[in-house]
């Protein structure tokens, strides 16, 4: 058994420790806002915080984490979509197909935690994440916003 910390609630798997933790939080979790897009860490869709770090759970095995370690999903951002990365998306409509943007608000939420009033050039260097459908000016307008929120 694996002890995880996911969305603040302390859960036991029973997995192989090479399990990817994107499958652990799809498959014996439920939750499956996380997303899978590529299983090479190249487009982000399946991004989640561990310990406030944006990580790619597609090439995470559950047995690189300890049960001390804080996991966040989509689903334990906010779950009233109260998070000002939340509210800037809605706000300015970012997301077009949107199954790459759980990653992108993940991602976004991470760089604001860290860098409470990103540049342009800051915001192109951090969020990497890969939108097919192009919606890059609506992502980097969002993260913008979510900063003046989070300021306001």
């Amino acid at each position: 058994m694996t002890s995880l910390t996911v969305n603040g609630t302390v859960r036991e798997v029973d997995v192989d420790p090479d399990t990817p933790l994107l499958w652990v939080i799809r498959e014996q979790l439920g939750l499956t806002g996380t997303k899978y897009g590529c299983g090479i860490a190249q487009c982000g869709a399946c991004t989640v915080h561990v310990d406030g770090t944006a990580t790619r759970s597609c090439v995470t095995p559950v047995g690189s984490l300890t049960g001390d370690q804080k996991i966040v999903t989509i689903e334990g951002l906010s779950p009233d979509a109260s998070h000002p990365v939340q509210k800037a998306w809605i706000e300015l409509d970012v997301p077009q197909c949107g199954y790459c943007q759980t990653g992108q608000i993940m991602a976004a939420a991470a760089l604001l935690q860290t860098n409470p009033k990103p540049s342009d050039d800051e915001i192109a260097t951090e969020m990497i994440n890969i939108c097919r459908c192009g919606t890059y000016n609506r992502i980097k307008a969002a993260v913008k916003r979510a900063a003046e929120i989070n300021r306001g």
